[in-house]
């Protein structure tokens, strides 16, 4: 007998990374760090995904003490205002995290199919 599920039905996950068991990166981090690398600066980027420029910089601060990489560089006012890009740390980092969560992902999708069926009638 084969059960038929809605046709609409999908898998979902989310993955973080932590160190000694405390949470260092995951989506949320991810798009403030794209953010930031899109605008220049942490405060547009803080707005850009609705938190405080406070919560920000505690999110950069933590994760560079917890990973023991600089990730933000920040330059302070000037003529032209100041402004926030990422290390090439960051970037290989947000690479590497992509890439695991890629794999992950095919991982699951590929086990929902196995246990579940393409729910295709």
């Amino acid at each position: 007998m084969q059960i038929c599920y809605n046709d609409n039905m999908e898998v979902r996950s989310k993955i973080w990374l932590s160190v000694d068991g405390d949470p260092v990166f995951g989506s949320g981090r991810e798009a403030l760090l794209k953010a930031i690398d899109n605008l220049g600066s942490i405060n547009k980027a803080a707005k850009d995904i609705n938190i405080s420029y406070r919560k920000a910089l505690s999110y950069i601060q933590t994760m560079e003490q917890r990973l023991g990489k600089k990730l933000v560089v920040r330059q302070t006012g000037g003529l032209h205002g100041g402004g926030a890009s990422l290390t090439k740390e960051a970037r290989e980092f947000m690479r590497k995290y992509e890439l695991l969560e890629d794999g992950v992902n095919d991982m699951i999708d590929n086990k929902f199919v196995e246990v579940f069926g393409n729910n295709k009638h």
